[in-house]
């Protein structure tokens, strides 16, 4: 069994925190945000785009098959398509 990092999070590792962190200030990513953050909803479309998810339906399938690995990967929860859908981008 694998005891290290996936490579989706050795992948996301190279993100820089501040520098992320520094974005979603300027922009106010996480005004009013109570559920998903803007660093979950990054992870998730990041591996909806590494793995060539083509559908908000097709993400939240991955998720739900891949749910056991997503914490791992730096995603605490299956993120649902409504509210990968409501989310605004500025």
């Amino acid at each position: 069994m694998n005891t290290g990092k996936t490579v989706f999070a050795q992948l996301m590792s190279f993100l820089p925190d501040y520098e992320f962190k520094k974005c979603v200030a300027k922009y106010k990513g996480d005004y009013k945000v109570r559920t998903c953050t803007t660093r979950e909803q990054f992870y998730v479309m990041s591996f909806a785009q590494l793995t060539y998810r083509e559908s908000l339906q097709d993400i939240e399938a991955c998720q739900q098959a891949l749910s056991n690995k997503l914490y791992h990967s730096g995603i605490k929860r299956p993120i649902p398509r409504s509210t990968l859908a409501g989310q605004r981008i500025r």
